[in-house]
């Protein structure tokens, strides 16, 4: 508005409406003119209603009905031009109408100087314009079931996740508040795998499918594949999927350490960015020698919803079970009790475990102790996967999966080894 300094302040306010209604009335001309409908309004149309609501604010003062008075008085225009399309042509949009009544409250912001409100409406407006088809074809493509899911993801996260205490209870420490913040950002980033391989999954290959599933779940993508490979005669491009799986199960734990505990991230962030490394490039590498033919993700792996009320709920119980079992361990059998059950963790998910080290770090004796038990866990998953893939994959790829994990599952225990 400096710009306009040789103004009086209501004439700057003035044209700065008139050009937000004129971007608003320019999109909506350009709507009129490419579609057959009746369509309301234009370039000169959207500036005067803009200037409408400029004039009922200033007129206004302090007093918010005469405002309210003009508001109403516009939108019995807008219900009798919308009543003339409806007879005219019977297309039921209200798009243009709910956009004109926009244009009136941006007069009344611009008036109150509230100028950023102002132009973040028209930007906003514009994109809602302007995105017709590509918003209407979006809509389509997700189902109801995902609308649910994501209705349930912001329950539990902008509903549930508030309303818990954020102090330690019991003898355990456990933090409410804490723990479920664990739940909501392991959903989270398992729902952000979830949702591409939804969208993905007419144009995605095996590979793709490898590194959305290693999001996801590892474990569960080395069973799908080590399955699939049986009706598909392409053993190193399985084997290559399942070891990149692996490898993005090291990313992951990166991504979880860092958001919850940036020590155990120091001490570990080096070795899993190296082992991700290491299993996806090599895992690449090794899936070029078959052919790169695209196999539909829809028929390479259909994952549950990660965000079922009772998997949420089974994470946090297990989660807290974790807490728990990990201080007993730590309390009567020491870093060997810990390390143990960390090996035996291993044996299914073991983001509950990871997790709750992240919790109980300071608890367990020292960062190199829970730095440990990560690796450990986490090698033992990878052993437990090559385990899955030897009996479930086909005869050519089960001796290529159950080596080359059994590989990894060594190569990720070298820290420890490393450090002692």
């Amino acid at each position: 508005m400096e710009f306009f300094s040789w103004l009086p302040k209501e004439g700057s306010q003035i044209l700065f409406v008139l050009f937000l209604s004129f971007l608003i009335g320019l999109e909506r001309e350009e709507r009129k003119s490419s579609d057959d409908h009746f369509a309301f309004g234009g370039v000169r149309t959207y500036p005067l209603i803009g200037m409408i609501g400029y004039s009922m604010s200033v007129l206004s003062d302090s007093v918010l009905i005469p405002f309210l008075v003009g508001f109403a008085v516009v939108a019995s225009f807008l219900l009798l031009a919308y009543w003339h399309k409806l007879k005219e042509s019977g297309y039921a949009g209200v798009t243009s109408e709910m956009s004109a009544l926009t244009t009136y409250l941006i007069g009344g912001l611009v008036q109150h100087n509230l100028l950023w409100v102002a132009t973040t409406l028209v930007v906003a407006t514009m994109l809602l314009l302007s995105l017709k088809n590509f918003l209407e074809g979006l809509a389509k493509k997700i189902e109801s079931d995902d609308i649910l899911a994501f209705t349930k993801f912001l329950l539990l996260s902008a509903v549930i996740l508030p309303l818990l205490p954020n102090e330690p209870l019991t003898q355990f420490q456990i933090n409410p508040l804490k723990i479920w913040l664990v739940v909501v950002a392991v959903s989270g980033v398992s729902y952000a795998s979830y949702v591409l391989q939804k969208l993905g999954k007419k144009t995605a290959g095996i590979l793709w499918a490898a590194i959305l599933g290693g999001i996801y779940s590892s474990t569960v993508t080395t069973v799908v594949l080590a399955r699939r490979s049986k009706t598909q005669d392409r053993p190193r491009l399985f084997t290559g999927g399942i070891i990149m799986a692996s490898g993005i199960m090291y990313l992951r734990l990166a991504i979880l350490l860092a958001l919850f505990n940036q020590d155990l991230m120091k001490q570990l962030g080096p070795s899993f960015l190296g082992l991700s490394c290491i299993a996806i490039l090599f895992g690449f590498a090794w899936s070029r020698g078959d052919d790169q033919a695209k196999v539909p993700l829809a028929d390479v792996a259909e994952v549950k919803n990660p965000l079922e009320f009772s998997t949420a709920f089974l994470f946090g119980s297990l989660f807290v079970a974790m807490l728990v079992a990990t201080q007993y361990a730590v309390e009567y059998f020491g870093d060997r009790g810990l390390y143990t059950l960390a090996g035996i963790m291993g044996l299914a998910d073991i983001d509950p475990f990871v997790m709750s080290l992240t919790q109980s770090a300071p608890s367990v004796g020292s960062l190199g102790i829970a730095a440990n038990a990560i690796l450990i866990a986490a090698a033992s998953n990878n052993l437990m996967k090559g385990i899955y893939a030897y009996f479930l994959s086909s005869e050519k790829s089960r001796v290529q999966s159950s080596i080359f994990m059994l590989l990894l599952a060594i190569l990720g225990l070298a820290p420890v080894f490393w450090k002692l």
